[in-house]
């Protein structure tokens, strides 16, 4: 029954990635753009935590909390560059 239900989510969180690719194209302003970006991180976080869940790794774990890390990091500073200008004081 697990297996069903990862490949559902698999799917799930797929179609969630392809939605933000399209909000990515289509955004008519900046800040969606970064928002779209920022959530494509949660998916993408949420999709390597499925994929260590269906191989029993805790790699895929690890590799999780780099890219929620990655993706924290890049959202403050698109903010920052939007607010000021410069990234870097």
């Amino acid at each position: 029954m697990i297996t069903y239900a990862t490949h559902f989510a698999f799917i799930c969180f797929a179609l969630a990635i392809l939605m933000n690719l399209w909000k990515i194209i289509t955004a008519g302003e900046i800040a969606d753009r970064i928002l779209a970006l920022d959530s494509m991180f949660i998916n993408a976080l949420a999709l390597m935590i499925l994929y260590g869940i269906a191989l029993g790794s805790e790699v895929y774990f690890e590799a999780s909390l780099i890219i929620a890390m990655l993706g924290f990091v890049s959202t403050v500073a698109y903010a920052r560059f939007i607010l000021r200008g410069n990234i870097i004081e």
